[in-house]
């Protein structure tokens, strides 16, 4: 993996929150919702939208446009999926991480991971 492939943690926490939703879910306010929820994470669209621009230069999302709606005056929302790459990406980083947690004496249990 070369070094403008790898995942930055804030773009790892995007991935994962992009991957807990579907279809029509997978856009930038949802995203947010839940890095909130589930991480803590009190982050802007604006930031979230910078970080799946980045991950789609990557090629690690994928963009399309939704049906436009009336809640949104018409507007279609951007929504995302994780490409295969995306995944691998996210797999490679899990497993440099579980390595170094070994190395300091850390090892994830079975049942932790």
């Amino acid at each position: 993996m070369g070094r403008g492939d790898q995942l930055a943690a804030f773009e790892q926490l995007v991935l994962l929150a992009l991957l807990s939703l579907e279809g029509d879910e997978a856009y930038g306010m949802n995203i947010r919702r839940v890095l909130h929820e589930q991480a803590g994470s009190d982050v802007s669209v604006p930031t979230v939208y910078s970080a799946l621009d980045r991950l789609e230069s990557k090629g690690f999302v994928n963009s399309r446009l939704g049906q436009a709606t009336a809640e949104r005056g018409g507007r279609a929302k951007k929504l995302f999926r994780v490409e295969p790459a995306g995944m691998r990406a996210l797999q490679e980083v899990r497993k440099r991480f579980e390595a170094m947690w070994q190395l300091g004496g850390l090892a994830v249990a079975p049942n932790d991971g």
